[in-house]
């Protein structure tokens, strides 16, 4: 069981797009995408607002997103960095566990990442995901350098709408 408190907040912007656009999506027949709510526990409240103030996770969470595209099954974990790498510490085992899961099952799986002080979006492909994981779990590097995204799968934004589609299709193209 895992303790939440205000860095609970940390990415709700990212979120907030991420499920606006998916929406748009449902509205135009692309994709049915659902947020997945991590189950907490209420521990304190604040009366006036009466908001959750303290909680503790019930559960590891798998992934934040989960759904379909054209009929291709789709996992994703949103992730907002500010500096110019995402470090793997903001990855957990039971993620990545979850991920290649759904890959084997002919799914695809994919981190969006947001370098937030770049205000850059890119799709990361599970498999690179994995590579980078590995060379951590051998003694190498643990984060991904921003140098190390790859350019063609930068996702564009526009009125706030965060078009992954587009980057997601790059992919499976490629």
């Amino acid at each position: 069981m895992g303790y939440w408190n205000t860095r609970g907040l940390r990415g709700s912007a990212l979120e907030e797009q991420i499920n606006l656009t998916n929406e748009v999506y449902k509205q135009r027949n692309l994709a049915i995408i659902q947020k997945i709510p991590t189950p907490i526990t209420p521990v304190r409240f604040d009366k006036e607002s009466k908001n959750i103030t303290l909680a503790y996770f019930e559960q590891k969470s798998t992934v934040d997103y989960i759904g379909a595209v054209q009929g291709v099954p789709i996992c994703f974990d949103a992730k907002e960095v500010s500096e110019k790498r995402l470090p793997l510490q903001n990855i957990h085992g039971h993620q990545i566990e979850f991920m290649e899961m759904f890959v084997k099952q002919q799914g695809v799986a994919f981190l969006l990442v947001h370098f937030a002080k770049l205000g850059e979006y890119y799709y990361l492909p599970f498999e690179t995901l994995k590579f980078h994981w590995q060379k951590a779990e051998q003694g190498g590097r643990k984060s991904i350098a921003y140098a190390d995204f790859d350019k063609t799968l930068a996702v564009n934004v526009k009125d706030g709408i965060v078009h992954y589609l587009e980057a997601l299709a790059k992919f499976l193209e490629g």
